[in-house]
């Protein structure tokens, strides 16, 4: 080594001394995740809510049905190939039907699931309140009970509650909403809790009414508040005007301490923090919630958004994501809603692979939903044997748009169906080239804690069952009446 290469090595060695000496070396930033493109839901994408919790993100958006339906994907990729799994479903006539906004919040070591939701027919949407449900356990799937319905008496009309978050403010816990109040046109409104799932008062207060010229796009509107914290500061983001427009957007509050209840609290930002995007076609980008990635270095943003000037409040939304970062005052900065299909950099820390498949493991056996001899052939039966890893144990669940999906065999490309859409118990099931009927469509419906369904067919209301709850490689796979047993559930695994 030359001694000008030695003087300048010796000195790189005492810089980083010196360094780490006074603590200054920073970490290197951490590889980006898997590429991933926008939408990363297109089918039922409105109002999403996202979680990144132990290794997975699960993201549950509105249905407008009496269901709600979770995605669950180690990556943001998989999210938009994810099988949509069904955890809740009320018939209950005073809510169920109409369900918005769902969001998940982990409190005390449960989840509870808060959604609103309307009377069943009733004239849309007057009817709208909000209810929360409550996890057995840690899985953010559930299973879920019901708790409790949370509504204002001051609240008009007659209690109307929608797009309700919480927030976690000095010590306590509030509820965080859109309604009326005295009349007053669709505002934010905020609660104090006693508990995840009671209010403390049922008084509300207004924190923030739409008073600015861009609050007021097609209606006067403020609605969908979600809470932001970082360094000390709180932040409520929320969506302002009619989503019927392409002008729906965010604003922004910021919380100057004091008591929450009070308008005089917050701070509304005199512009919006969030909009449309012609150059990129993003028209309506709000009603929004936020996540960390993996390794904790990144914020993300979860938005719904439509390509269309013209696209509404309906089904046409798709779920979108991406990074945001923060400006020097510490506050958020969301940067410009991307264009969709274009291929970005998934959040810092995913470390595995974005499923392409998945393996349908049954709870008894342990075996693999499998097509008999690897056949091709519709009306090739549908067993159960070990789990080998081959193709033909393989299945793309695709989202058909109305709560329900298709599984379709990787090997064969063909549909699982019910043999000459039987509805009797022992009915033989098969593959099918696909038809798109109810025969070979199917529900998912969580079942129990860590992942386990049952695959209940759209045309029957019958499981996919192993009679007997035979454990040999070759059994069977026949349609059942619900018998709430193991035989009768089955694990998505990714492949």
């Amino acid at each position: 080594m030359s001694g000008t290469r030695s003087r300048v090595f010796l000195a790189a060695v005492m810089a980083l001394w010196v360094a780490l000496s006074v603590g200054v070396v920073q970490p290197a930033s951490a590889a980006p995740g898997r590429p991933y493109t926008n939408p990363i839901k297109s089918q039922k994408g409105a109002d999403p809510w996202l979680e990144y919790y132990n290794g997975n993100y699960y993201l549950i958006t509105t249905t407008f049905t009496n269901k709600l339906l979770m995605r669950k994907s180690p990556t943001l990729a998989g999210l938009a190939t994810a099988p949509s799994v069904q955890v809740w479903e009320d018939s209950t006539a005073s809510r169920g039907t109409n369900f918005w906004a769902p969001e998940i919040h982990f409190i005390d070591g449960r989840w509870y699931l808060y959604y609103s939701a309307g009377q069943v027919g009733a004239n849309c949407c007057d009817s709208q309140r909000t209810h929360v449900l409550e996890s057995a356990g840690a899985d953010p799937m559930g299973p879920y009970t019901y708790k409790n319905a949370l509504t204002g008496s001051n609240l008009t009309p007659g209690g109307w509650l929608i797009d309700a978050s919480v927030l976690r403010l000095n010590g306590s816990l509030y509820l965080l909403g859109s309604g009326f109040v005295g009349g007053s046109e669709q505002s934010l409104v905020i609660a104090p809790m006693s508990g995840p799932h009671t209010l403390a008062s049922r008084t509300f207060s207004v924190i923030s009414q739409p008073t600015n010229s861009w609050e007021r796009s097609g209606a006067p509107v403020n609605e969908a508040p979600v809470a932001l914290q970082r360094d000390g500061q709180t932040f409520v983001t929320f969506s302002a005007s009619s989503c019927q427009t392409a002008d729906y957007k965010l604003g922004m509050l910021t919380y100057d301490g004091g008591d929450p209840l009070a308008a005089s609290s917050w701070t509304k930002a005199a512009s919006p923090i969030f909009q449309r995007n012609d150059a990129n076609r993003v028209y309506g980008p709000a009603h929004n919630g936020f996540f960390t990635s993996p390794d904790g270095t990144e914020n993300w943003i979860v938005y719904h958004a439509n390509s269309a000037s013209n696209g509404g409040c309906g089904n046409a939304r798709t779920t979108r994501a991406q990074k945001f970062t923060w400006n020097a005052n510490g506050t958020p900065n969301l940067g410009t809603p991307v264009a969709t299909g274009v291929t970005l950099a998934g959040p810092a820390g995913e470390t595995a692979a974005t499923p392409s498949a998945y393996r349908i493991v049954n709870r008894h056996s342990g075996k693999c939903l499998d097509v008999s001899g690897a056949s091709s052939a519709d009306g090739a039966d549908v067993i159960q044997y070990s789990c080998t890893g081959s193709t033909n144990q393989q299945w793309r669940i695709g989202d058909l748009a109305n709560d329900t999906s298709r599984l379709v065999n990787v090997r064969s490309g063909k549909a699982l169906d019910v043999d000459a859409c039987g509805s009797a118990d022992g009915t033989n099931i098969q593959q099918w080239s696909w038809l798109n009927n109810n025969c070979q469509k199917f529900r998912m419906i969580v079942t129990d804690q860590d992942g386990w369904v049952r695959l209940v067919n759209v045309n029957s209301g019958k499981v996919a069952d192993v009679p007997g709850c035979g454990t040999a490689d070759g059994s069977a796979v026949r349609q059942w009446r619900w018998l709430n047993n193991n035989c009768q559930q089955w694990r998505l695994q990714p492949v």
